[in-house]
């Protein structure tokens, strides 16, 4: 398997992750046409949809470097006490 590509995808993944949070700002600011603020939705559920989708790839590896490495996978909690 290549484990080089999605290295590669790395850089889509921030610049459409930019991109929305670009999109969103002019959202929030209410000063857009109707129009206008629809084609920015629509843009920016394509771009949400691309970084779910490249983040559930990200995962994916990981999980596969995990089990190739025999390391059992633990759930995040960020509210756990460090130990």
């Amino acid at each position: 398997m290549n484990l080089k590509a999605p290295l590669e995808a790395a850089p889509d993944f921030e610049k459409s992750l930019q991109e929305l949070e670009r999109l969103v700002a002019q959202l929030e600011r209410g000063d857009l046409p109707l129009a206008e603020s629809l084609a920015l939705f629509e843009k920016g559920v394509g771009l949400t949809r691309s970084c779910h989708s490249a983040l559930a790839q990200a995962q994916q590896r990981v999980e596969l470097l995990l089990k190739e490495g025999g390391e059992r996978l633990v759930p995040f909690d960020a509210d756990a006490d460090p130990e």
